[in-house]
């Protein structure tokens, strides 16, 4: 994948995450800026959102980890190992935020 590919694939992803946080009845804040997508939960804990170009992967922190997703082409997802980046965000915020998160894409 060559960076602009990289950049256009995180944009999609970053903008798919912001529509279903859009459409999701928890109570979550969120902001992007700088390229960054923070979401906080009530509680004050945040799962933070960024690309690394450099090693063309999304990172999330979150209070479970550090975590680094890889584009896996033939499954059109983002992916560490097995966890896809969704399933990733709804546990992580599910756990943190205390409410049943379900983050869904319009894919």
């Amino acid at each position: 994948m060559n960076p602009d590919e990289f950049n256009q694939k995180v944009d999609d992803t970053l903008s798919a995450i912001e529509d279903a946080l859009d459409t999701c009845d928890a109570e979550l804040d969120w902001d992007f800026a700088g390229g960054i997508l923070t979401i906080e939960c009530d509680n004050g804990s945040q799962v933070i959102i960024n690309r690394q170009a450099p090693t063309l992967q999304i990172w999330v922190a979150a209070r479970a980890g550090g975590f680094h997703f890889d584009y896996h082409a033939d499954d059109d997802c983002w992916k560490q190992d097995e966890l896809e980046l969704f399933a990733m965000l709804n546990k992580s915020l599910s756990e943190q935020s205390g409410e049943t998160i379900n983050l869904v894409t319009g894919t």
